[in-house]
């Protein structure tokens, strides 16, 4: 039942609004380019081109999306490169506990590492069986359905492993560390001592 996922304080509104910061990127295959940085395993890091992500294997996943707003836009079926493979073939180094997600235009937002290799968090490329619109994200975004959707950059363009936590860019505006929708983690000032960088 929608009614069972959907969070406290959360409603289905009419439609799929969109909303994001800034405008939406030119999409240009021959030169985008995919980073895993930061603490990898090997310290070097990893590029992958455009031909090379999107023909890695795809996983799709039923979920919902909660945006800090106040909407929720259930039963999305999105498709693309789970966490788990990204971070099989470009491993972090064994002290990475957070994960820094780079959009266009130095956009971010961090998650815990607990939270990234979740099982339905992917770098997704469609939304119900078609290509993401650019306003969606197009070429690739992040869904990490259990958090509020800000945490599920859109146009992602790097991945960087974190030895220490580090606020993204909402974060750093008063938006809480962690975005937990059942706890409506909403604002920076709810945080308890643990749970925002020092």
């Amino acid at each position: 039942m929608e009614e069972d996922r959907l969070p406290p304080g959360q409603y289905v509104p009419r439609g799929r609004p969109v909303i994001h910061y800034g405008r939406v990127p030119t999409f240009r295959p021959e030169t985008w380019e995919l980073h895993v940085m930061g603490a990898t395993a090997s310290g070097e890091p990893h590029r992958f081109s455009w031909e090379r992500f999107s023909g890695l294997p795809r996983t799709t996943v039923l979920a919902d999306l909660h945006c800090v707003t106040k909407f929720s836009i259930m039963g999305n079926e999105w498709s693309g490169v789970s966490a788990a493979t990204l971070l099989e073939i470009a491993p972090p180094a064994p002290g990475a506990g957070h994960v820094m997600i780079w959009g266009e235009y130095g956009y971010s937002a961090n998650v815990r590492m607990s939270d990234f290799v979740r099982e339905r968090t992917l770098l997704a490329m469609e939304l119900d069986g078609t290509p993401l619109s650019p306003e969606r994200g197009h070429p690739v975004r992040a869904v990490v359905p259990h958090l509020y959707a800000w945490k599920s950059v859109k146009w992602v363009r790097a991945v960087e492993y974190l030895l220490e936590d580090r606020r993204g860019f909402w974060e750093e505006r008063g938006y809480h560390n962690i975005a937990d929708p059942w706890q409506e983690q909403r604002y920076s000032y709810q945080e308890e001592p643990g749970e925002g960088p020092l």
